[in-house]
């Protein structure tokens, strides 16, 4: 399926599912997103707090988790019979983040890529052990910067270069995403997804975009994790929305409540692949319906966001949306836009926890 079609298909399927009465396209992955961080096998129960990891391995005396956010909690119940000693392997990490807990033996063996780290864990058995991931500069509240980029697609042969210059700017913590990583969402597309992520330096922290959806349904959150997820960093709150089917489920309508009343009082970003609204307002780049994206984007200004970032649409745009700065930047290598000149590019986010929004600055790579 080219790219083409690939859209064409996309807006049908949205335009079908609304006019068939079915109100809650995203429904399936909303109730999947509370799964993820969760399993249970070989004599071990785990939960990640708030699913802000995936587990992508559990076998006896192995466990290998994919983080989608600099700092979590994971909660480890064993049973009398369980192997004292496992291989905890955690992919997608700060380079400096350390993991540590009561009542654990934790044991750094190997860090081969600085965004992936081996350790050694010893278990006592029959009982609950809580370890926590975080970086020294965790709470942190002087001004620090990360990345943005989005819309990947079919140029994943060339994506090495943009994580290059990603890791060419000084003290940027980690990339965030809006989507479109893949062309079609298949395992095989995801797997290459991960193969080039180790010429990036920093974690990659990211929502799925329409091209994650795939033909035979999501893979995405198997492997990456949840697609609605809300984090802290740095006197930062990030909330990453699933608009990948144009419209927001009333169960992530829910937890958006409570992040935006958790972040209220902080610095707050909002990222989500689809925008509510289409700034140039002449393509199928907006929710499919006006009255959700207005009540999206009221919540939001009530909310007292200071950041919107979106994907989607394959250029750079700069806007406000109910009153909020807004950036659209697709610049990943997807196909772009015709005749306004914008390549491959990633924006750059200043932060100042006391303060706000210092800067946004789009870096373009050709």
């Amino acid at each position: 399926m080219n790219t083409l079609t690939k859209h064409i298909a996309f807006a049908l399927s949205v335009g079908l599912s609304l006019a068939g009465g079915c109100v809650r396209p995203t429904e399936e992955r909303a109730e999947r997103d509370l799964e993820v961080g969760k399993a249970e096998g070989h004599g071990l129960r785990l939960e990640v707090s708030d699913g802000l990891a995936a587990v992508r391995r559990l076998d006896a005396g192995e466990l290998v988790l994919w983080s989608s956010a600099p700092a979590w909690q994971l909660t480890l119940d064993t049973e009398p019979s369980a192997p004292t000693d496992w291989t905890v392997s955690l992919e997608n990490v700060l380079p400096d983040v350390e993991l540590s807990g009561p009542g654990a033996q934790v044991v750094l063996l190997e860090q081969k890529l600085p965004t992936r780290k081996m350790y050694r864990v010893s278990l006592p058995a029959g009982a609950r052990t809580q370890l926590t991931l975080a970086s020294p500069d965790r709470d942190d509240r002087a001004k620090w910067r990360f990345a943005v980029m989005s819309d990947v697609q079919e140029a994943i042969d060339d994506v090495h270069d943009l994580y290059q210059k990603v890791n060419q700017v000084p003290e940027v913590r980690f990339l965030l995403g809006a989507g479109d990583l893949t062309q079609q969402g298949s395992p095989e597309e995801l797997d290459r997804f991960k193969t080039e992520l180790a010429s990036l330096d920093v974690p990659y922290y990211t929502t799925l975009g329409n091209h994650e959806l795939g033909d035979d349904g999501p893979a995405y959150q198997d492997w990456y994790g949840r697609a609605s997820f809300s984090f802290v960093f740095r006197g930062v709150r990030f909330s990453m929305l699933d608009s990948a089917s144009a419209s927001i489920d009333p169960l992530v309508f829910d937890w958006l409540d409570d992040w935006l009343s958790k972040g209220k009082s902080s610095v707050h970003i909002v990222a989500m692949h689809i925008p509510p609204v289409d700034p140039v307002g002449v393509r199928n780049g907006s929710f499919a319906s006006r009255n959700e994206a207005a009540k999206l984007l009221t919540r939001l200004a009530k909310g007292s966001v200071d950041l919107t970032l979106y994907g989607h649409i394959h250029s750079y745009y700069s806007f406000d949306n109910a009153g909020i700065p807004a950036y659209i930047s697709g610049g990943g290598g997807a196909i772009p836009e015709r005749f306004d000149k914008v390549g491959r590019h990633f924006l750059v986010v200043d932060v100042d926890p006391e303060q706000g929004i210092d800067r946004v600055q789009m870096v373009e790579v050709d």
